[in-house]
This record gives structure tokens, sequence and C-alpha cells, in this order.
């Protein structure tokens, strides 16, 4: 093999692998967003559909505030089964190519480095780990001038996406 591949091909596994490290990383990040819904029903209504939303959901009341009209719910998320399989295979592969490069450049070595696939499991791990948590959703409501109810969402983005799935509000930034 010509001794300028040999390099090249290990500083690009290194590069991959890095890209793997940070993408097995973000899979647990908290991704909090928040978003100005609006809907044309009255307010006792849009409240009592959102209660009933996240009952569904299985989030629960944590906190009312009656001066501020807010409300915190919150819920455990769990993990998703799929993605922990999924990021050990990932992690399988990559660190199987990482051995194969090393291999190259340590031919003695690479029964020995074999073992390194055995720290595969900790990706999946590692996100069952981070990503099961308590969630919290806060939601605030006021009338606005054109008799439309202004709701005020802060939750995890996929929280949002399942709300606006399942009740039709519209976007104020869509509105405009």
């Amino acid at each position: 093999m010509n001794t300028a591949t040999i390099p090249s091909i290990f500083i690009l596994t290194l590069v991959i692998a890095t890209g793997l490290f940070f993408f097995i990383r973000a899979s647990a990040k908290d991704r909090t967003e928040q978003i100005e819904l609006i809907s044309q029903q009255p307010e006792a209504t849009v409240m009592a559909q959102l209660q009933q939303y996240f009952d569904q959901r299985a989030y629960r009341v944590a906190s009312i505030n009656q001066e501020n009209n807010s409300v915190t719910f919150t819920g455990f998320v769990r993990p998703s089964i799929f993605l922990a399989i999924l990021l050990t295979i990932l992690a399988s592969a990559g660190i199987f190519s990482l051995i194969l490069a090393l291999s190259i450049l340590f031919p003695n070595l690479s029964t020995i480095l074999l073992l390194l696939l055995l720290a595969a499991p900790a990706a999946g791990i590692f996100y069952w780990k981070k990503a099961g948590r308590v969630e919290q959703v806060s939601l605030k409501l006021a009338s606005t001038s054109d008799n439309d109810v202004a709701i005020w969402v802060k939750a995890h983005r996929d929280e949002i996406l399942e709300l606006r799935k399942a009740i039709p509000f519209v976007a104020a930034s869509d509105r405009e």
C-alpha cells in the first residue's frame, strides 16, 4: 500500500470518529424552544384542550400561576429503544473502522484492538441515561386585541411539534 495512503485513511477515520462522538453526545441534548401560538377559540376552551392533550401525554400539572395566567406541566420522557440500538450499532461501526485503520498502522496489535468493540454499548447506555428525564412544559395564555388567544409555549421542540399536530393552532410568526 502506498505510504501516503495510510496516514490519509487514518486521518479520515479520526475525523469520522470525531463526528460520530459528537452525534452520540448530541442525541441527549436538551432542545427546549419557545413559540407563540394563536387560537380563535375562547380561552376556557383552549385551556381545556391543552389540559386534555397533556393528560393524554402523561404530563401532570406542576404549578398554576393565576396572576400570569400560566401553567407548568411536568412529565417523564422515555428514551427511544430504537435510537439506543441505532447509536450502539453506529458506535460499533465507527470503532470497527478505527480498529481497521489502527490495524494497518500496528499489525501486531490487531487482535488486541478488537477489544475496543466492547466499548460500543456505552453509546446506547449514555443515550438511555441522559435522554430519559423529566421535562417541563410551560404555557401562558393571554387574550389579544382580535379576540384571539395567544399561547406562549416553552417545551422540547418535539413536544411542540406534537402539540401543533394534535391541536390546530396557528403560529404567530405564520400570521404576519
